[in-house]
């Protein structure tokens, strides 16, 4: 049974699953993760997704605000066991339904090129490719998306 929790940044199994990305981002971007590390905090954000199958937790998302009308996506993350299966699909599905609730119009997100999965999943989720925004700009190695909702 999967079960799709909303929750913020204070609950432990998204910290759990956070941790664990983290250590697979540190892996993935060597030398330049610290540079993604200081915008990846999670002390406060308010809107989080957490996906459970069979009371195990498996994926996260979330989503903060970037301006008045558009949410970024935040610290999307699947266990390895359970990759290949939608369940990441089904975070942001949650988290579109969440920011539509919220009444925004867009969602971005900023993804690096050492993560071809990730830009697969955007992709197939409808968001399109933009150009790198914000503390991304001039970053080579990030991907940055936007989808209107």
């Amino acid at each position: 049974m999967i079960e799709v929790v909303e929750t913020n940044s204070s609950n432990k199994d998204f910290i759990d699953l956070v941790t664990k990305l983290d250590e697979d981002l540190a892996i993935r971007d060597g030398d330049e993760h610290s540079f993604y590390a200081q915008f990846n905090t999670i002390d406060v954000i308010k809107y989080v997704i957490i996906l459970y199958f069979e009371n195990i937790p498996v994926a996260c998302g979330a989503i903060k605000h970037f301006d008045e009308d558009t949410m970024e996506v935040k610290r999307m993350y699947v266990l390895d066991d359970f990759r290949g299966k939608g369940f990441a699909t089904k975070v942001l599905i949650a988290l579109e339904k969440w920011a539509i609730n919220l009444k925004c119009k867009k969602l971005i997100l900023e993804t690096g090129k050492k993560q071809p999965e990730a830009i697969r999943l955007y992709q197939k989720n409808g968001f399109s490719i933009i150009p790198n925004y914000g503390q991304y700009i001039g970053i080579d190695n990030s991907v940055c998306f936007k989808k209107e909702i």
